[in-house]
């Protein structure tokens, strides 16, 4: 009976320690949802460029501003693909989401950090 009952301890032990590990690495990371604002990405690089390109007095200043829209423009998508990885979670944009929840993070701050970090 001693047996038995300590068979049945370690049983449930190990059943506790493998539903735990599966809340913990599997289910909990699957239900949060990282919030990225797109358009007030580009609404603050529209107004930098435009105050770039109107602060232009030559055509090599003109240029820079535009080879730096064109930059940000090949950046974005690139920074936007390795958000999942990072927060390990489903990344949409903020339009998606009728209301935030306790499971949204909000990713804005952290893509225009890795933005400008690229820059």
């Amino acid at each position: 009976m001693k047996q038995f009952a300590l068979n049945a301890v370690v049983s449930l032990l190990v059943a506790a320690c493998g539903l735990l590990a599966y809340d913990r690495f599997v289910f909990r990371p699957s239900q949060v949802i990282g919030i990225v604002d797109v358009s007030e990405v580009y609404r603050a690089k529209e107004t930098e460029f435009a105050s770039l390109v109107t602060a232009s007095r030559t055509e090599e200043d003109r240029q820079r501003a535009q080879d730096l829209a064109t930059s940000f423009a090949r950046r974005l998508p690139q920074a936007l693909g390795e958000l999942p990885a990072e927060c390990r979670c489903l990344v949409v944009i903020r339009e998606a989401i009728a209301g935030p929840s306790a499971h949204t993070v909000d990713l804005t701050p952290r893509l225009k950090a890795k933005l400008e970090s690229k820059s």
